[in-house]
């Protein structure tokens, strides 16, 4: 058995603190999507951008329930 397998693919309940930490990763990574959105010209670069901010807080999260 290969317990990274077993963790990454595993649900994981938030733990006391957790949903807070969630909410301050996804405030600040909303900041920063006003300002792309406000300073970027519309583009593919700018799309694709706010797709990999949103990838970013995916993982910050999975890191915080992960680990």
């Amino acid at each position: 058995m290969n317990s990274q397998i077993e963790n990454n693919f595993s649900y994981h309940a938030p733990k006391p603190g957790q949903p807070e930490v969630y909410q301050e990763i996804r405030e600040k990574a909303k900041e920063l999507a006003y300002l792309i959105d406000e300073l970027a010209p519309n583009s593919r670069e700018k799309a694709l951008a706010m797709t990999n901010l949103e990838q970013a807080v995916f993982w910050a999260n999975a890191a915080v329930a992960r680990n």
